[in-house]
């Protein structure tokens, strides 16, 4: 049993100001699990939940050397895990808000708009490669794909170039 087991809260959070790290492991153990449930129940979610009672107990923290209790740490958490997970919920509605916009946006691209952009992905593709044909196979191929010569017409071109 440690000296710091019958302090009270008001107590501890003097304690915690002034010289911190083992009133803090005791205000830690005391409270965690609680806050755990408390949030676990609120968003249904473990890992969100551990997050949030972590996310109080890193303010607390960071706050300590300001930190004034009136009423006692069970005040003091309850706010505390009450906000979080009003923040928590507040970002889950947005992000459930922009995935369902995405949704309708990508529901309404039809398919004939997703054959054109396949489309011209692949004609695209398809003049790279062309390009990239030495000169003369570049030149046989376009007068025999894109202006229609026979292998006669191609031929005759040739010859003059």
């Amino acid at each position: 049993m440690s000296r710091y087991d019958n302090m009270t809260d008001i107590e501890l959070a003097d304690l915690l100001r002034t010289s911190g790290e083992a009133a803090f492991r005791l205000i830690y153990e005391r409270h965690w699990d609680k806050l755990y449930v408390i949030a676990r129940k609120r968003l249904n979610d473990d890992t969100e939940a551990e997050e949030v009672v972590q996310d109080i107990f890193c303010n607390l923290w960071r706050k300590r050397e300001r930190l004034v209790l009136v009423k006692g740490f069970d005040n003091y958490f309850s706010i505390a895990v009450k906000f979080e997970v009003i923040n928590r919920l507040a970002k889950r509605a947005v992000a459930d808000s922009y995935q369902k916009e995405a949704a309708k946006a990508l529901s309404e691209i039809d398919d004939s708009t997703i054959e054109l952009l396949d489309y011209l992905e692949l004609q695209r593709q398809f003049d790279l490669t062309v390009s990239q044909l030495p000169e003369k196979c570049r030149i046989v191929f376009k007068l025999r794909h894109d202006q229609g010569y026979s292998h006669l017409q191609i031929a005759e071109e040739l010859i003059f170039l």
